[in-house]
């Protein structure tokens, strides 16, 4: 997809719906390939970076979009940060295992549910 349709996209869409397409982005084209590339439920920064950067260049996607996305995934806990390390919610690691597809969608239904 490339700048121009997500800024048509983007048009219609409030504050929350543009947030939720930021962290769907970022976890479906750079935070889950990062994972499953690095085949651990840990990434450094500089592997974040790497990612990010590749994508930013194949989508024709501003960093700054990602970087907003990451930032949210952080907030609602999906991705956890420790020092120089960003791992990934305990519940995501079964799939992680398998080297599912794992949608954003998914992701926080697994996470919000309670066992």
């Amino acid at each position: 997809m490339t700048l121009e349709n997500y800024k048509q996209k983007e048009k219609g869409k409030g504050k929350h719906a543009s947030s939720t397409e930021n962290r769907r982005l970022v976890w479906e084209y750079v935070i889950w390939p990062l994972i499953l590339e690095v085949n651990r439920n840990y990434f450094t920064l500089q592997e974040y970076h790497k990612k990010r950067d590749m994508v930013c260049n194949e989508r024709e996607i501003f960093p700054s979009k990602i970087a907003g996305g990451f930032v949210s995934l952080l907030v609602k806990g999906i991705v956890v940060r420790e020092k120089n390390i960003y791992s990934i919610h305990y519940k995501l690691i079964p799939y992680m295992r398998k080297k599912t597809q794992l949608d954003y969608g998914t992701v926080i239904r697994e996470i919000n549910t309670k066992k």
